[in-house]
């Protein structure tokens, strides 16, 4: 059976958390389509561009895994790209509220795409973006939190 999933997020920076999901899941996937989302709302640390080449850097290694970035709706780029399930990360009962708002409208959106939830490796349950991002700008080490290319894109960005 062929089936296609996207695990959107905004991915500033992508985490070794990000990466376990994407590496699990393309073992349950026929397809893993990264969406990284330009997000607007939010000022990311990094560019579209830049975070698109992070997540494809350190995915290069799965054959099933496609990066874009996208700015519209997330049911609208799941169209675009032919997506059976939009996969989401739950890393605590805290994301759970939100993830479940978002899986009620877009199923009341696009009825045929399916909302499933991967929960982390218990490693990297306690890991945010915004946690990354706020360590290495206080020059903290992040070395056990991504991949060492993120790592060293986040010291040149806080130098």
């Amino acid at each position: 059976m062929h089936i296609k999933a996207i695990y959107p997020g905004t991915f500033d920076p992508v985490t070794d958390g990000h990466l376990d999901l994407v590496i699990r899941a393309s073992k349950l996937f026929s397809e893993v389509i990264v969406a990284i989302a330009q997000n607007p709302g939010k000022t990311p640390l990094f560019s579209l561009q830049e975070r698109v080449e992070m997540v494809e850097q350190v995915t290069a290694h799965l054959s099933n895994v496609r990066i874009i970035g996208f700015s519209n709706l997330l049911v609208d780029c799941a169209k675009e790209y032919q997506a059976d399930v939009v996969l989401r990360g739950l890393r605590a009962v805290s994301d759970f509220e939100y993830e479940f708002q978002m899986a009620g409208m877009n199923r009341r959106l696009s009825p045929e795409l399916e909302t499933m939830f991967l929960t982390p490796a218990e490693q990297y349950e306690f890991i945010s973006s915004s946690m990354i991002r706020e360590i290495a700008k206080l020059d903290g080490d992040v070395s056990s939190f991504v991949p060492k290319c993120v790592e060293e894109r986040l010291i040149k960005k806080f130098k």
